[in-house]
């Protein structure tokens, strides 16, 4: 394949965070995780040169490659496929849900843009009906080894992995690191290392509650202030103290417990107990 003479030869742009995956291991590990079938369409957001591309035209009943540097759209196109559709355009600004249903989404994106892109296919808490993760079936992301850690982080885990990406992640999918992947597999090489995250998605949310939007407050309020207790955490987000007292006591919380000792669940529960004293 020899990725790296190929990837040398086109000027990467630290502006569009530029980092080509040049190991065939690791190209390989994307296909075997993803079991791309013969009848299902692949939409992959930053393809960069082609390198997996290449790769999945030939499983995929069709490929839609959503690149927003307009200089490797000719590369792409160099292509020898039929089933691959080229868009040279910004994935926060695309309609997944226009492609169909029961997609499959393998990015490798910038990593500066990972919560936003997260945001734009899987929706916020309260976003219910997000269309674009109705059509997705799983995603195969490539982000950040310590953004990985955070993505499939709990309550259970080190403080400061566990947070707002971690929710977001995990409220409508399971999320799980498939593949590490070294520094080194990537050129021009960055200087952290990263991991393929897979996001399976399920077809109602993690949890149940009333007013999602509400339970978004909630949560944002929790993780707001990591070194306050969860009671001047909830009240320094604008709740009122005797509702916040009233809601820790009924669920028999100790008020110096941290919002990310909470789990997903204990975070709904909060939100409803809450709301009864509002």
């Amino acid at each position: 394949m020899d990725y790296i003479t190929r990837a040398k030869k086109f000027r990467a742009k630290k502006r569009l965070g530029q980092n080509f995956l040049i190991d065939e291991n690791i190209v390989s590990a994307i296909m075997e995780h993803s079991e791309v079938g013969s009848d299902e369409t692949v939409v992959e957001i930053g393809p960069g040169l082609g390198f997996v591309t290449e790769q999945l035209v030939q499983c995929a009943k069709k490929v839609i490659a959503i690149e927003l540097d307009s200089d490797v759209i000719d590369i792409l196109k160099k292509i020898p496929c039929e089933n691959l559709e080229i868009l040279n355009q910004d994935i926060l600004k695309t309609d997944i849900s226009k492609f169909g249903y029961n997609l499959k989404v393998v990015a490798n994106i910038p990593y500066y843009i990972t919560s936003p892109i997260l945001a734009h296919l899987l929706g916020e808490i309260d976003d219910i009906d997000n269309k674009n993760r109705k059509s997705i079936n799983e995603i195969y992301l490539m982000v950040q080894y310590e953004v990985a850690q955070r993505l499939v982080a709990n309550e259970n885990s080190p403080s400061k992995q566990y947070g707002l990406l971690s929710i977001l992640a995990q409220f409508n999918a399971d999320v799980e690191i498939v593949e590490f992947v070294p520094s080194k597999c990537f050129f021009p090489r960055p200087k952290v290392d990263s991991a393929i995250v897979k996001f399976k998605i399920n077809d109602k949310p993690r949890v149940e509650t009333d007013d999602y939007s509400f339970m978004r407050k909630v949560v944002k309020a929790c993780f707001g202030t990591r070194r306050k207790n969860l009671k001047n955490s909830l009240c320094n987000f604008g709740f009122d103290k005797l509702a916040v007292e009233k809601a820790l006591k009924n669920l028999g919380f100790n008020e110096n417990i941290r919002g990310e000792n909470l789990s997903v669940q204990q975070m709904a529960n909060l939100s409803e107990e809450l709301k009864k004293w509002l």
